[in-house]
């Protein structure tokens, strides 16, 4: 049987990952040491039983971290999307946008389609997956964007504002274009979103979700011109997702409505 190091030794270690700010306790030491002896294991693996768990766990924390900081409002998954309900979602599609490669490539998402049809699940389950992967993500839906820009513009901290829009790797827009209200709120509002597209054009990454076409754009916008500068830089290189299918909230509440009225 082998013998335990020296406490000296063993203490020593523990200072050591004191130092490095390594939380490992005495006893998950001794513990790690103890299965080392018993399975004659390598170097290697020692220090990948000692090491591995921290590391995990500070990934993990990490992990949160870039959650909370992206303030989605809903934690989604894809694992609990429902494929089947609209068929025509392309979900080797999704599927790759959710590894995050487009960030790194500095591209755009742009996904048109009517409410209901889960473009809010399918881009905060996107957004979940960035975080997991390192990257820094913000969700905003526009209504709220335009109150904070509005806001900043109000007591002069737009530059502040628009610094914090353009730092995360992926900004996240959802219910561009909702109704008019948001807007109509201030007219200044088209060319402070502007602003905001292009602080990060061919920097960072934006994802804008809408139930409008892009023909309605200048519209909405109130400006043709300004509408056509904003599209041209968010669609440069950009991948577009078209959904056309039945609504998830319509169908859950006539189902519901079924339920609670039964046909006799």
């Amino acid at each position: 049987m082998k013998k335990s190091p020296p406490s000296s030794l063993r203490d020593l270690c523990l200072r050591h990952c004191q130092l490095l700010r390594i939380p490992i306790t005495p006893d998950e030491l001794d513990a790690v040491l103890d299965r080392a002896d018993k399975e004659s294991l390598s170097h290697l693996k020692f220090l990948d039983l000692l090491l591995g768990q921290q590391a995990a766990a500070r990934n993990d924390r990490s992990i949160e971290r870039r959650v909370r900081a992206a303030q989605f409002d809903e934690r989604q998954l894809l694992e609990t999307f429902d494929w089947k309900f609209n068929p025509q979602i392309d979900r080797l599609q999704i599927e790759e946008l959710a590894s995050a490669d487009f960030i790194r490539r500095q591209s755009n998402i742009i996904i048109v389609g009517q409410a209901g049809v889960g473009k809010s699940h399918l881009i905060q389950a996107i957004g979940m997956r960035a975080c997991a992967a390192g990257y820094r993500v913000l969700y905003r839906t526009s209504a709220k964007l335009l109150n904070e820009l509005n806001a900043s513009l109000a007591d002069k901290s737009l530059p502040l504002r628009l610094r914090h829009y353009q730092r995360p790797e992926l900004l996240i827009i959802d219910e561009f274009a909702f109704d008019k209200v948001e807007r109509l709120d201030s007219p200044e509002s088209a060319h402070l979103l502007y602003k905001v597209i292009v602080g990060r054009h061919r920097r960072r990454s934006t994802a804008l979700l809408t139930n409008i076409d892009f023909d309605a754009w200048a519209d909405y916008l109130g400006d043709p011109p300004l509408a056509m500068a904003l599209l041209d830089r968010l669609v440069e290189g950009a991948i577009i997702i078209k959904i056309k299918g039945r609504s998830y909230r319509a169908s859950k509440a006539i189902t519901a409505k079924s339920s609670e009225n039964p046909t006799p």
